[in-house]
């Protein structure tokens, strides 16, 4: 059973979702700069580690709340 949590949804070309499947994460990022991107971790740690470097806040000192709910996502996935 696959398991799918947003955790940002902009348009249909901003989106960032986690699919959980048994004990793989599946982080899927599509951009309208970028396309499409997805990483897959076997931890929960891991994958934060891989958030930490993706979102730093130096990047949002500007809008803390956004990344404050991005990292809320993230942690209760």
């Amino acid at each position: 059973m696959i398991k799918k949590h947003s955790i940002y949804k902009k348009d249909n070309w901003n989106m960032l979702t986690v699919e959980v499947n048994g004990k793989s994460l599946n982080v899927r990022e599509i951009s309208d700069q970028w396309g499409e991107d997805s990483q897959t971790f076997l931890s929960r740690p891991a994958m934060m580690h891989w958030v930490e470097q993706r979102f730093p806040k130096s990047d949002y000192a500007d809008n803390l709340q956004e990344w404050e709910d991005i990292m809320t996502a993230f942690r209760e996935v």
